[in-house]
């Protein structure tokens, strides 16, 4: 057996020659832990030495949100009493050892859910696709009793993870053989326990419905083809703009959903031969309806049938040629993975990496490698190698050619939404309705303005149209509609509705009223109305209940009602998503990161942010979340000044550990009493010297600005599904009576979307307060408080019960 030595916990020479010694940048050093082990024999000291051991790690190329599951899985396991590892430089780290693998504390993760990439960086390794390599990365994690492991990557990450831990007892049989390690550490270190994150934008793993980084690629995305459009409409230019996306085209189809971009090129279903000359005849007809520009997006990994790549100067060229449109091309590459991630991304990243922790935590010697993913509203676990080879089966079956069989692979809303984009590009045409047969819908907005609302009008206009049917637009709501304000909507009205925020329609927030009742039903009857489609928040459904009520006295409701929801609060029942919240969620945290940085500047200052939302603290919750604030108060969970205090002394502990911001999001009507100036004064009295505090009422911004990536495709979602209800249901003859399953409002439920009669959930709602009586993210409350609040760790020895553990957090 070799002989021992001390430079064997490094990188010792019985495991890698000297020629490969892999050379690497150091990270800065970093302050020795709190709560560092020393090699004493102190009762704490055993007892810190018998907590269990994360490591974790970011491999492959970086993305936006793994600082967020970073921050979340950090942080959750040393709630649960766990000491974490962080291993700079992915596998490199891992096999180098040293000062790449350290030990962080509850604050080394503060200030890093708002910034981009990596913060412990992420690089290529080829040594750890050798045995030595792994065999060196084995040794590393035994010497700091290291037997669980985290790797946010992609597929291939993934799958070195897996391997690993396959040849984790042999590797430490060899240590031992070696005289690396003892038997006894091999004993203890007996099985490596493994969890899977996705970090990529591309959203190509199966398993999870979005991977981290994803959403906010789409952002990148849409803000550049939104900045295109004003220079191609001045110019009456053509653009070809290339995104990312070698496998799969998820970046590429729902960003064209969203931008109402004219042609759309991706790897997993190739266009037909004479593709070229169908395009060509789409942009002629969008030009010929009044669009000064088009719009082409095509996935780095766009082929044609015989898998020949279609290069983004190839669709120049052919415009260029056949129609003489002046076109220009935009690369944006690598810019889709900067930038600060998005709320989604954000509160994935929370969710998960705290789900992860759980995970591996919760592991043993006989559980295979799970994934952690979301799936609707759910965190979800996976077979990890399960994930890995549909994945890769995706990519091996566009490698043979077999891309009816790759995209029926590709997650169901996949495969609609190409559908959705081929009716709205008019890729294959239908029979011509014949004017006698024709279907009639009106369209209106009610309630408050929401993001998102303009973008579902017009899907909805060109799905009904290429239907060979008819819209009618409202304006101002029931108001208008009572009063005539109706005519029928063409393509040149709606041609730039997509990207644009507020209201085009005008809005209000009036129900129908019973002197309104009348002059609605007339106005039906008068323009022969088959359906109704009204999108808007609690309002709408509120006037849908009443319209459905209205029935026996007015035949003229006896049609077809849908509500789609559209509000930022998110307040709407029958629904856990409604356009609009998204954007301003996005808003909340891209204030939430300025006044971070002038509470930071100032170094003793805590930021008071008001948000809307009426009753419901969705945005307030999730605003919190995704923003690391240290507290969100709500409607729904009462609190006292009790709860005020706690979270005052929190904020103390906090300065006083060196951390000079603090940050309260409080919901404009949780409480009467405990209002905004109430609790900023509060806070600045007990702040004493510590720190200053100041107020930020958001007010009607959060309402404006242009749709998200995510409330753009939801309402295209939202259109295409509403569609297809009335296509189901709408008759051209009036119906004497009809059924309640007729009156609906159309949601997101976990991955589906569901219609549900308003008179079913009329019962399921808090008509006072405006609420719907389930909403599934106050399941996140606790997990909020967990990621915000700091424990002091050095408890005592047998008694981890008595360490200030909250009974209301329970993970």
């Amino acid at each position: 057996m070799a002989k021992r030595t001390s430079s064997s916990t490094s990188f010792g020479s019985e495991l890698c020659p000297p020629e490969k010694m892999p050379r690497i940048t150091l990270p800065p050093q970093s302050p020795q832990p709190s709560f560092a082990v020393s090699r004493s024999s102190s009762p704490l000291t055993v007892e810190l030495e018998r907590r269990k051991c994360i490591a974790v790690m970011t491999s492959g190329g970086d993305s936006q949100g793994m600082n967020a599951a970073l921050r979340g899985l950090v942080r959750m396991a040393m709630y649960r009493h766990a000491r974490v590892f962080l291993i700079y430089e992915g596998y490199q780290g891992l096999v180098q050892g040293g000062d790449l693998i350290k030990e962080t504390t509850w604050y080394g993760v503060s200030h890093i859910m708002g910034k981009g990439g990596t913060v412990i960086g992420t690089a290529r390794c080829k040594e750890f696709r050798e045995r030595w390599g792994r065999r060196a990365a084995a040794l590393n994690l035994v010497k700091k009793r290291i037997t669980n492991l985290i790797v946010i990557g992609g597929d291939g990450s993934l799958t070195g993870a897996n391997l690993f831990r396959e040849e984790w007892p042999e590797l430490l049989q060899e240590l031992v053989e070696e005289g690396n390690i003892s038997a006894q550490e091999q004993t203890e270190c007996d099985h490596l326990n493994i969890v899977g994150m996705v970090g990529s934008i591309d959203n190509d793993m199966c398993g999870t419905d979005m991977t981290l980084g994803a959403d906010s690629a789409l952002h990148r995305i849409v803000e550049a083809v939104d900045a295109i459009s004003f220079t191609a409409s001045s110019h009456q230019r053509c653009f070809v703009l290339e995104v990312m996306g070698r496998h799969c085209g998820y970046l590429a189809l729902v960003s064209s959903l969203g931008c109402n971009a004219d042609w759309c090129l991706i790897p997993e279903s190739p266009p037909s031969d004479n593709w070229e000359k169908k395009m060509c005849e789409q942009l002629c007809r969008s030009r010929e309806e009044g669009a000064r520009m088009n719009l082409i997006i095509v996935a780095e990994g766009a082929v044609d049938r015989q898998g020949q790549p279609i290069s983004s100067q190839y669709v120049k060229s052919v415009i260029e040629k056949e129609l003489g449109y002046d076109t220009r091309i935009t690369v944006l590459g690598h810019v889709q993975r900067g930038g600060a991630p998005s709320a989604y991304d954000r509160l994935m990243g929370c969710r998960v990496g705290a789900a992860a922790a759980n995970a591996v935590l919760d592991a043993d010697k006989d559980n295979e490698p799970v994934l952690v993913g979301l799936q609707g509203n759910r965190v979800v676990q996976s077979p990890l190698m399960k994930c890995v080879r549909e994945t890769q089966g995706i990519a091996g079956a566009m490698k043979d050619g077999n891309f009816k069989e790759a995209l029926s692979m590709r997650a169901g809303s996949f495969v609609r939404h190409w559908a959705t984009f081929r009716r709205l590009s008019r890729y294959d045409k239908l029979p011509v309705v014949p004017a006698t047969e024709k279907l009639r819908f009106a369209l209106l907005h009610v309630g408050a303005p929401a993001a998102g609302v303009n973008t579902c009008t017009q899907a909805f206009f060109r799905l009904t149209t290429y239907h060979g049917h008819q819209v009618y637009a409202v304006h101002e709501g029931f108001d208008g509609l009572a009063k005539g304000s109706i005519q029928l909507l063409d393509r040149s009205q709606v041609l730039k509705w997509s990207v644009a925020g507020g209201s085009h329609l005008g809005t209000n927030r009036s129900l129908p009223s019973k002197e309104g009742l009348p002059l609605i039903a007339e106005q039906l009857k008068k323009h022969r109305i088959n359906g109704l489609l009204v999108i808007g928040g609690f309002e709408a459904f509120h006037s849908l209940c009443i319209l459905e009520d209205a029935r026996k006295d007015y035949p003229a409701f006896c049609i077809p009602m849908l509500n789609v929801a559209a509000t930022i609060s998110n307040n709407v029942p029958g629904t856990d998503h409604s356009m609009g919240c998204d954007t301003a969620l996005n808003i909340i945290i891209e204030t939430t990161d300025r006044l971070k940085q002038s509470a930071v500047a100032s170094r003793k200052r805590v930021f008071v942010i008001e948000t809307m939302g009426g009753h419901c603290g969705f945005l307030a919750t999730m605003g919190g979340l995704a923003g690391g604030a240290d507290a969100a108060y709500i409607f729904e969970e009462k609190f006292t000044i009790s709860d005020l205090q706690n979270d005052v002394r929190h904020l103390v502990s906090k300065f006083q550990q060196g951390i000079w911001r603090g940050i309260i999001l409080r919901n404009e009507k949780c409480s009467p009493y405990y209002t905004t100036d109430f609790i900023t004064n509060l806070y600045s009295a007990e702040g004493g010297e510590l720190f200053t505090t100041r107020s930020n009422v958001l007010g009607h911004m959060q309402q404006g600005g242009l749709p998200s990536p995510y409330d753009r495709h939801l309402g295209v979602r939202f259109a295409k599904c509403s569609l297809d209800f009335f296509l189901d249901h709408c008759t051209l003859e009036p119906q004497p009576q009809c059924s309640s399953a007729t009156a609906c409002t159309v949601g997101m439920r976990a991955r589906k979307t569901v219609f549900t009669p308003v008179s079913e959930l009329k019962l399921r709602t808090d008509f006072k307060n405006r609420l719907p009586l389930d909403q599934w993210w106050l399941e996140l409350r606790p997990l909020l408080r967990i990621l915000a609040k700091h424990r002091d760790y050095h408890f005592k020895p047998g008694d981890l019960a008595a360490d200030e553990i909250e009974q209301s957090t329970t993970p």
